[in-house]
């Protein structure tokens, strides 16, 4: 596998940014890693992605909705320099899962070695489930079912913190009222899984959509989270903070004013070891890419946008997951196109903050 190496302004400065590619299959549709999540351990990186047929749609994701989906995992064992695709372990010979089931609780969410992947059956109707796994991702256990809080539907993604052994938030959207999506809201379990409580919604009732957070802990007593947003035809990246573990909600600045056109994109927010915070996220609108923003006081304002890569054929792209690696620098898969006319792939850009 061969590596590209761009170069794209930092400030003043220019730095490396190395692109690679993790799954590019003639054919196939390779999309949406942040409907599926990123957990990793040193160098050691594990990212979710679904899998699908290539067929070009001018007016939608290229995908052939008539033949099979499925979930499939990348590692790295290099800090996301080469990756090795692999089939999770909660499909059956068939690549079917099995019913949802209750949780028994007692899952320890501190094991060193812990994952979870939250996953939805629709975006706007049915419930959601729940896996995890304390050996990196290798075998998992589930499906569990999470509540559907009295709505018609629950979209749930992988955005998690851990706040115990037993004791973990996650961060989902709801369908709203009229049952389209959707609305943000946070959930708590302190029994390890078994049972889930809604702790507050974040933000009102959107006329468009509120969907697809990515959370971080500031303090014992600070969460941020990045939403993606839209209204209308505009679409932003809105940031909302609780300086009362989760409780109560308020707007502060936004990570990404815009995302481009073709309803957005969703951010990854990660908060980096020397305390700042980094966002990226995908760009619908010429130049199509991938962009990234950095903040240094917790979210309230953002530094100038960083254009990871604007090579992109056209708008389907993006819908990133971020991780630091051991030595700092950042690893962020997303999904990519070269052309309208040719498949979607997995790729990753490796860059310096």
């Amino acid at each position: 596998m061969r590596a590209v190496v761009a170069l794209f302004l930092l400030g003043a400065g220019v730095c490396a940014a190395e692109n690679v590619v993790v799954y590019k299959e003639t054919g196939r549709f390779g999309g949406w890693p942040a409907n599926n999540g990123i957990w990793s351990w040193g160098d050691e990186i594990v990212v979710g992605f679904s899998l699908g047929y290539f067929k070009v749609n001018p007016s939608g994701h290229a995908i052939d909705g008539q033949k099979p989906q499925a979930p499939r995992f990348a590692r790295s064992l290099d800090g996301g320099r080469t990756w090795k695709i692999e089939i999770p372990s909660f499909l059956d010979d068939d690549g079917k899962e099995k019913e949802a089931a209750d949780c028994p609780g007692g899952i320890d969410f501190t094991d060193p070695n812990f994952a979870m992947t939250l996953r939805m059956v629709s975006s706007r109707r049915g419930f959601s489930r729940f896996y995890y796994s304390t050996d990196r991702a290798h075998k998992w256990h589930g499906p569990y079912k999470l509540p559907t809080f009295d709505r018609p539907g629950i979209a749930a993604r992988t955005d998690y913190i851990v706040n115990g052994k037993h004791d973990l938030m996650a961060f989902i959207t709801a369908s709203k009222e009229n049952g389209r999506e959707g609305r943000v809201f946070c959930t708590r379990t302190t029994d390890g899984g078994k049972t889930w409580n809604l702790v507050a919604w974040i933000g009102p009732e959107p006329t468009g959509f509120a969907i697809m957070p990515s959370s971080v802990r500031l303090s014992p007593t600070e969460i941020l989270t990045a939403i993606r947003r839209e209204e209308g035809k505009e679409h932003w990246i809105e940031g909302w903070l609780s300086e009362d573990n989760a409780a109560t909600w308020h707007q502060i600045a936004r990570p990404a004013e815009s995302t481009g056109g073709s309803v957005g994109n969703p951010p990854s927010m990660i908060r980096l070891r020397d305390g700042r915070l980094a966002v990226t996220y995908g760009y619908r609108s010429a130049p199509y890419g991938i962009r990234a923003r950095i903040s240094s006081d917790g979210g309230r304002s953002w530094g100038s946008e960083i254009m990871l890569r604007d090579d992109a054929g056209c708008w389907d792209l993006g819908y990133p997951r971020t991780v630091q690696r051991a030595d700092g620098k950042i690893v962020t898969v997303y999904y990519f196109n070269d052309d309208p006319k040719t498949e979607r792939y997995i790729a990753a850009t490796i860059w310096k903050p």
